[in-house]
C-alpha cells in the first residue's frame, strides 16, 4: 500500500501546498485566538485570521530567503495600504464598486511585469475585498490595520522559521542542466568527427544527442509550468528567463547542422571553436549553480571562444577565394556573369547569373563556407548565452547599496524601465493579459455592486466567489461554477452535520479549525477545485460559528453568496471574452511572426546600408523599434499561450504542435539578432560596388517577410498555410555572382564583406528551413 506522503507528493510537487497549508493551520487559528480571546476585538480577530490566510495560504514566494522575506514584507505593506483604502471606500455603494474595479485592474494587470506580483495578486485583492465589502467608519481603520499587521508579522516569522521552503530556482537549474548536456553533445560530436566517424564513437555521439534533447525539453517544461512568465522584477530573474529562447536556438542550430560528406577533410578551426563553446557552456552552468559566483573562469573561456570566432571569420575569405579562384573552371563564368535579376545587366560571354550552368559552382562556394558559417552561428549563440549568465552573476554580486539605488550591471536596463517596457507591451487590444485584467476588474466591481444592492449577509463571499471561478472564457467559467457550487454544497452539508453533533460547544470547533484549514490548503492540489471549495466552506462555518454561533445557517448563507458570485462571473465571461485563449492564440502567433519577420528584414537592410561607402555606413540606423515591437509581440504570445494552457478541458490541438509554433518565434527573432551582430563589425571601408548583392539579399528578406505576413493572415482566418519557401539555388547563384563581381578587393581576393554577404544569405536560408517546421503544426492548428 502506498504511503500517504508518497501519494501526496505525486500530486503536490515538492509538497508546496502541504507546506503552505501547514503554516496556515498553525498561524491562522493562533492569530484568530489572540484577537478574539486575548484582545477580545472581533474586527481585529477577523482581519488577523484572513490576513494570515492571504499571506500564507494564497501565496508562496520562491528564491533565496532574503528575496522571499523582501517580497513578503512588500506584500504586507501593500496589504495594509489596501485595508485602509478599502475601509475608506466601503461607506458608499458606488464608490466601493468603482474602487474595487480600479484596484482589481491595477493588481491583475501589474502581474504582467513580474511573476512575483502575478503570484501575489489574489492575496493583494483579498486585502481590499475584505474591508470594502464590510462597511465601517474611518474609526474602524486602526483595529483592522492592527489585525492585518499582526498577520503580517506572523507571516514573516512563519516563512522564515516554519518548514522554510528550500531556495529553489527551477528554471535556473534546468537551464544549467541544458547547458551541460549541450556541451557534452558538442564534445561528443567533435570527437566523432576528428576520429573520422569511428563507429566505436557513434554510440556516444547518439547518446549525447538524446540526453541533450531531453535536457532542453525539460527546461521548456519548467518554463511553461506556471500560468505566468517565470520572471521577477529583480535583475537576476530577468536575465535567467532570457536563457530559454537562447538555449532553444542553440539546440536548433545543433539539430540542423549538416554532417560533412564522406571524404571531406575535418575543419579543424570549426572543431576548435565547438570545443571552446563547450567549455563556455560548462563554465556558465557552474556559474548558474552558484549565487553571485566568480565569473572569471566564464570570461576567460568566452575570450577563447571569441578568439576562435575571429579566426574563423579571418580564414573564411581564403576559403571563398580557394573555391572561387579564377583558376578553377567554374569561376570564369562568375567573373563575367550578368546579373539578370532586377534589370542590372552586364554583358559577358558567360552564362546568365544564376543559370543552371552556374549552379555547381554556386553549390561549391556555398558548401565551402558552410562549416565556417555553422561554427560562427554556433559561436554567436553560445556567446549570447554566456553574456547573459555573466550579467546574472554580476547582478547578484552587487552591494546592498547598489541594489537599493537600483544600479544595474552594464548592459541591463533598470527595474522601473523593465517594468514599463513589459507593461507597454500589453497596452494593446490583442493582449490576453489586458483582456483578463479588464474582465476581472469589471467582474469584481460588479460583484461588489450586486452584493451591496441585494443586501446579502456576507457580501465578502459574493466577491470572493466571483474571483475564484472567473477564468479566461465563458465555458471554463461555467465549468468552475458547477464545481464551485458542488463543493460549497458539500462543505455546507458536512459542516451542518458536524455543527448538529457538536451543538453549542465551540471548544471542539477550535480543535477542528486547524484541521479544516490544513485540508483547505492541500485539497485543491491533491484532489480538486471542488474539494478545495468544500474545505474552505468548512473553515468559514467553523470560523463564523466561533465568533457568533449560528449553527448550519452560516453554510447556507455561503451557498447563496457563492451562487451570486458565480452568476456574476458567468455574465462577465459571456460579455467580455466568450472565445477564450484558444481563439486568440492563432492571432497572437500571427502577430509575433509578422513583427519578428519585419525585424529580420530591418536587420538585413541595416547590414546592406552598413556595407556601403563609409559615410553611408556611419549613417545606418539599427532597427531598434522593430526589435522592441518583436519582443513585445513575443511577450503577448507567451501570455496567450499560458492562458491557453491554464484553461480546463481537453485541448483540440496537441500541445507539442502549439509549443513548436511558439518556440519558432524565438528562433526567428534571434536570427535577426545574429544578422544585426554580423554587420555591426562592418565599417564600409572595403571598396567595391554592393548594388547587386544588396538587391539579392533584400529581395530574399522581402520574400521571407511576405511569407510570414501570409502565414499570419491564414492563421487568423483559419486557413492552412502556404507551402514553405524552397531553397532557391538560382538565388544562390545570383548571390555568388554578386560577391565575385562586386565584392572583391583590388587584388582580386575575396573580402570579409563578401563573407558577411554570404553568411547573411545563410541566416535567411536558416529562417526558410524554420518554415518547414512551422507549416505542419500550423495546418493542425487551423484544421482544429
Amino acid at each position: 500500500m502506498q504511503h500517504p506522503l508518497q501519494w501526496l507528493a505525486q500530486r503536490d510537487r515538492d509538497l508546496a501546498a502541504l507546506r503552505r497549508a501547514g503554516r496556515s493551520a498553525i498561524v491562522m487559528p493562533a492569530m484568530f485566538a489572540l484577537g478574539d480571546k486575548v484582545i477580545q476585538n472581533a474586527a481585529l480577530a477577523t482581519f488577523a485570521a484572513f490576513g494570515s490566510f492571504a499571506m500564507l495560504l494564497l501565496v508562496d514566494f520562491g528564491g533565496p530567503m532574503r528575496a522571499r522575506l523582501e517580497a513578503q514584507l512588500a506584500l504586507s505593506v501593500t496589504g495594509c495600504t489596501f485595508v485602509c483604502l478599502g475601509t475608506l471606500a466601503s461607506r458608499t455603494v458606488w464608490i466601493s464598486a468603482v474602487a474595487m474595479a480600479v484596484i482589481g485592474l491595477v493588481v491583475i494587470f501589474a502581474g504582467v511585469v513580474s511573476s512575483v506580483l502575478a503570484g501575489a495578486s489574489t492575496s493583494l485583492l483579498l486585502a481590499f475585498i475584505l474591508p470594502v465589502t464590510n462597511p465601517a467608519p474611518i474609526s474602524a481603520v486602526p483595529d483592522r490595520l492592527a489585525g492585518w499587521g499582526m498577520a503580517s508579522g506572523a507571516a514573516l516569522l512563519a516563512v522564515a522559521l516554519l518548514w522554510p521552503t528550500p531556495a529553489r530556482g527551477p528554471l535556473r537549474d534546468a537551464a544549467a542542466s541544458a547547458c551541460r548536456a549541450l556541451a557534452a553533445r558538442m564534445r561528443a560530436e567533435v570527437a566523432f568527427r576528428i576520429s573520422g566517424d569511428d563507429p566505436a564513437l557513434a554510440g556516444d555521439h547518439e547518446r549525447a544527442d538524446a540526453i541533450a534533447e531531453q535536457a532542453v525539453a525539460a527546461m521548456r517544461r519548467v518554463f511553461l509550468a506556471t500560468p505566468f512568465r517565470p520572471t521577477g522584477l529583480n535583475t537576476a530573474a530577468r536575465t535567467v528567463v532570457r536563457l530559454v529562447d537562447e538555449i532553444n536556438w542553440l539546440d536548433a542550430i545543433l539539430d540542423h547542422s549538416v554532417a560533412p560528406r564522406a571524404g571531406t577533410p575535418v575543419n579543424r578551426p570549426a572543431c576548435a571553436l565547438k570545443l571552446a563553446a563547450a567549455t563556455v557552456l560548462e563554465r556558465g552552468a557552474e556559474l548558474l549553480g552558484a549565487t553571485g559566483g566568480d565569473a572569471r573562469p566564464l570570461r576567460e573561456a568566452l575570450d577563447e571562444l571569441q578568439t576562435a570566432m575571429r579566426t574563423i571569420e579571418a580564414n573564411a575569405p581564403a576559403e571563398l577565394q580557394l573555391k572561387g579562384s579564377p583558376a578553377t573552371a567554374s569561376a570564369s563564368s562568375f567573373a563575367s556573369a550578368s546579373i539578370s535579376a532586377g534589370g542590372n545587366d552586364r554583358s559577358s560571354s558567360g552564362p546568365a547569373a544564376g543559370s543552371d550552368d552556374n549552379l555547381p559552382a554556386a553549390r561549391e562556394l556555398i558548401s565551402a563556407l558552410d562549416p565556417s558559417f555553422r561554427a560562427q552561428e554556433l559561436g554567436y549563440a553560445v556567446s549570447v548565452i554566456a553574456e547573459n549568465i555573466d550579467l546574472t552573476a554580476a547582478a547578484e554580486r552587487r552591494s546592498w547599496i547598489d541594489r537599493v539605488l537600483g544600479r544595474q550591471p552594464k548592459g541591463l536596463i533598470g527595474t522601473v524601465a523593465a517594468a514599463q517596457q513589459r507593461a507597454a507591451a500589453h497596452i494593446d487590444l490583442s493582449s490576453v493579459w489586458l483582456h483578463n485584467s479588464v474582465r476581472g476588474a469589471v467582474g469584481l466591481g460588479l460583484a461588489v455592486l450586486v452584493a451591496n444592492e441585494t443586501g446579502v449577509q456576507h457580501s465578502f463571499w459574493v466577491v470572493l466567489g466571483t474571483l475564484s471561478v472567473l477564468r479566461s472564457n465563458a465555458l471554463s467559467t461555467g465549468q468552475n461554477i458547477v464545481r464551485g457550487l458542488l463543493g460549497t454544497v458539500a462543505g455546507f452539508v458536512v459542516g451542518g452535520l458536524l455543527l448538529t453533533l457538536i451543538g453549542a460547544d465551540t471548544t471542539l470547533l477550535w480543535f477542528l479549525l486547524p484541521i479544516a484549514i490544513l485540508f483547505a490548503g492541500v485539497a485543491p492540489a491533491a484532489i480538486s477545485f471542488a474539494a478545495g471549495q468544500a474545505a474552505l466552506t468548512l473553515v468559514l462555518v467553523f470560523l463564523f460559528n466561533i465568533i457568533q454561533p449560528a449553527g448550519w445557517d452560516v453554510g447556507l448563507v455561503r451557498v447563496q453568496d457563492i451562487a451570486i458570485g458565480c452568476g456574476v462571473s458567468l455574465l462577465v465571461g459571456l460579455l467580455f471574452w466568450p472565445r477564450g485563449a484558444g481563439a486568440e492564440l492563432r492571432r497572437a502567433l500571427g502577430a509575433a511572426y509578422v513583427d519578428s519577420a519585419r525585424y529580420l528584414s530591418g536587420a538585413v537592410d541595416f547590414g546592406m546600408r552598413r556595407c556601403e561607402v563609409t559615410a553611408a555606413a556611419a549613417a545606418a540606423v539599427e532597427p531598434t523599434e522593430d526589435a522592441a515591437r518583436a519582443a513585445a509581440s513575443a511577450r503577448r504570445l507567451d501570455d496567450t499561450f499560458r492562458s491557453y494552457l491554464a484553461e480546463r478541458g481537453s485541448k483540440p490541438v496537441p500541445l507539442a504542435e502549439i509549443s513548436g509554433l511558439v518556440t519558432a518565434v524565438g528562433g526567428l527573432r534571434i536570427a535577426a539578432d545574429a544578422v544585426l551582430d554580423l554587420w555591426q563589425r562592418e565599417d564600409g571601408t572595403v571598396p567595391g560596388d554592393r548594388a547587386a548583392a544588396r538587391e539579392q539579399l533584400l529581395r530574399s528578406s522581402e520574400q521571407i517577410e511576405g511569407w510570414y505576413d501570409n502565414l499570419a493572415a491564414r492563421l487568423a482566418d483559419g486557413r492552412p498555410p502556404n507551402a514553405p519557401l524552397g531553397h532557391d539555388e538560382l538565388a544562390d547563384g545570383r548571390l555568388i555572382d554578386a560577391v565575385r563581381n562586386d565584392l572583391r578587393a583590388a587584388d582580386g581576393r575575396a573580402t570579409a564583406t563578401a563573407v558577411r554577404v554570404i553568411w547573411t544569405g545563410d541566416h535567411l536560408d536558416a529562417v526558410r528551413r524554420l518554415q518547414q517546421l512551422i507549416v505542419e503544426p500550423a495546418r493542425v492548428a487551423v484544421g482544429q
